[in-house]
């Protein structure tokens, strides 16, 4: 397990700028359409509201760092990272219509993932891109060409987001572990890496300790191509 020397126990808001932002600008970008369906029959039905949420880069990819421990079992490398849409969960405990014991996730326990870059094309771009997020968030020189795709995309919550995720996997059983770098950014301040047994990994996920929807999909994933 590796951690940075900053400790954080806490977010604090400085400002809550909501009323007064475009909701076409920041790292989010949210249109507020007007819409109706057109039906075969030359038809429509009433007019509705939707909002779409897109982020600057439209889709990611994420990878699932694994390695062949004792006896040849698998070992899953997971980040705790800082999330704080899943902090401030804490503040609308009201709101929930089935109590949430993890309501105040400071940290978020997940797979290495990152966006795809505009120059990120096809599935050389896909491989190119998920090396270089494992060297950045996991410290492992990995190529390109030992990146395995997991299957097709998915969307997160398509009632919402347009984002999909590009899964995909590496084993870095044989590959010397270097200092992660980071992005430098204040949300990677603390990130914990973390190495455990696939099936802990796996029951976390699905007793809701490990929250994360992309980690699971993964997870199985690799199991089902593994067999």
């Amino acid at each position: 397990m590796r951690q940075s020397h900053s400790s954080v126990t806490d977010i604090e808001i400085i400002e809550d700028f909501s009323a007064t932002a475009r909701c076409d600008e920041g790292f989010l970008r949210v249109k507020r359409l007007r819409c109706r369906n057109r039906r075969a029959d030359g038809s429509s039905s009433s007019v509705y509201r939707v909002d779409v949420v897109d982020r600057p880069r439209l889709d990611a990819v994420s990878v699932l760092v694994y390695r062949r421990g004792a006896a040849g079992l698998l070992e899953i490398l997971t980040r705790m990272n800082l999330r704080p849409a899943a902090y401030f969960r804490k503040d609308q405990r009201d709101a929930m219509t089935v109590p949430d014991p993890g309501a105040g996730y400071l940290r978020v326990e997940e797979i290495v993932a990152g966006l795809l870059e505009p120059e990120d094309k096809g599935e050389e771009g896909l491989r190119r891109r998920a090396a270089e997020e494992v060297r950045e968030e996991a410290g492992y020189p990995v190529r390109p060409e030992d990146i395995q795709l997991l299957g097709g995309s998915f969307f997160l919550a398509p009632g919402i987001l347009s984002e999909k995720v590009f899964p995909s996997a590496v084993d870095v059983t044989d590959v010397k572990q270097e200092e992660p770098e980071g992005d430098g950014s204040p949300l990677e301040e603390g990130t914990l890496l973390h190495w455990r047994p696939l099936s802990e990994v796996l029951d976390a996920c699905r007793r809701g300790d490990i929250p994360d929807a992309k980690t699971e999909v993964s997870l199985t994933r690799l199991l089902a191509r593994l067999g």
